[in-house]
């Protein structure tokens, strides 16, 4: 079964806060989950790029490249913002990037310490900022700390999909 494109998601953010430990784990897990997922991937399928899509290499380092973006979210809501920044929906960071010309242990070495700086942020928010929300300028919605981070944990889970697809359609080739 061929994933639903990312851009073509919707989501409903209706989740009780005392979920967020779970999508905690979810978030702390991705690095350990790429590795994992990476160790065993042939090196000549890491950079290979189907119909002009991204390869395995370059789907690692646009979580990577997104950090930033889930880290000033975060803030957004915490400071009251009325509306989150906007994503770059073209996704010049990742198409400039040339992740393919790095090794696959630099990215998931850049992408785990991101990653931890995003969670070091959350362990430092005050209770009261869980029921802060800023307007998500794609989505057209409000969103919570919690909501916020499920939908970070849901776009972690469609890239380590994309990577699971692609490898699956290299080996048939």
């Amino acid at each position: 079964m061929k994933q639903v494109k990312w851009f073509d998601r919707t989501f409903d953010f209706n989740i009780a806060e005392n979920v967020f430990p779970s999508i905690l784990e979810r978030l702390e897990g991705t690095p350990i989950r790429i590795e994992e997922k990476c160790r065993t991937i042939p090196v000549d399928f890491l950079s290979v790029r189907i119909d002009n899509a991204w390869s395995i290499k370059e789907n690692i380092g646009h979580l990577a490249d997104l950090e930033a973006l889930w880290q000033g979210r975060l803030e957004d809501i915490v400071n009251e913002h009325p509306e989150m920044r906007a994503a770059d929906l073209q996704n010049n960071k990742t198409e400039l990037a040339n992740h393919n010309g790095q090794a696959l242990a630099e990215l998931e070495k850049a992408f785990r310490q991101l990653r931890l700086q995003t969670l070091t942020m959350l362990e430092k928010i005050n209770a009261n900022d869980f029921s802060k929300s800023s307007f998500h300028p794609r989505l057209k919605k409000p969103m919570r700390i919690i909501d916020h981070f499920l939908f970070v944990a849901e776009h972690d889970d469609h890239h380590l999909a994309r990577i699971t697809e692609l490898v699956k359609i290299l080996k048939e080739k």
